[in-house]
């Protein structure tokens, strides 16, 4: 089988929420909440894609935020959290990202980039980025009305594409993206970027590394 294509998803696998935590240092006192913030975030859009709830990624962002700051004790003013969430938008990208697509793109790779975010934020967040030409695809799981991981979104993006989902691979930094990927029939690989264990109960990629041109080397290797 032919493989031509990887998807990546985009937030902190791609980009680096580092940006964010001068924001919430000065909103909260506490950097730390940064990571308290997104993964109560992650853990509710996986609450959203099992019951079916509707709801746009930027939307749940802003709701958890609000969420976050009331368990902490703290009055979020409008101009704070709408500034921490426009940051969220123009987050940079990890220092090995440019140079891995690029080896992608040269050895004859699609590179498509697959969040869990609205379009329209997943196209800001590229263009900010300055990636743009690095990509030969943005794609949104919006149009499901449900998130990563559930099996229906990866299936969406493999019929987008026209190409069997066996045939794609996703490069993550979460292993329930990974695992849930590679439950629907994908390949993929885990980029570790926070030295966090994989989770042992979950699929494993066979492809495992802590810097993307390294997973990239193996990817065009496994391929070969």
């Amino acid at each position: 089988m032919t493989r031509n294509t990887v998807l990546f998803d985009i937030n902190e696998t791609v980009l680096n929420l580092n940006k964010l935590k001068p924001k919430f240092q000065q909103a909260f006192g506490d950097e730390s909440v940064l990571g308290l913030w997104f993964s109560t975030l992650l853990h509710s859009s996986t609450v959203c894609a099992v019951t079916g709830l509707k709801t746009e990624f930027a939307t749940l962002a802003g709701d958890i935020l609000n969420n976050v700051a009331a368990r902490k004790g703290v009055t979020l003013s409008e101009q704070t959290r709408d500034d921490i969430l426009a940051t969220f938008a123009s987050l940079n990208a990890h220092d090995d990202i440019k140079p891995a697509l690029t080896k992608l793109r040269d050895s004859g790779y699609q590179t498509i980039a697959f969040s869990n975010s609205s379009l329209d934020l997943i196209k800001k967040q590229i263009e900010n980025a300055g990636l743009s030409s690095y990509f030969t695809k943005v794609v949104s799981v919006e149009e499901t009305g449900s998130f990563k991981p559930d099996p229906k979104v990866y299936q969406f993006v493999a019929d987008l594409l026209e190409q069997p989902i066996n045939s794609l691979r996703l490069v993550a930094t979460h292993d329930w993206d990974t695992h849930g990927a590679m439950s629907s029939g994908m390949l993929a690989a885990y980029i570790d970027r926070a030295g966090t264990p994989y989770n042992p109960q979950y699929l494993k990629p066979s492809i495992i590394e802590k810097n993307m041109n390294d997973i990239v080397s193996q990817i065009i290797n496994d391929d070969k």
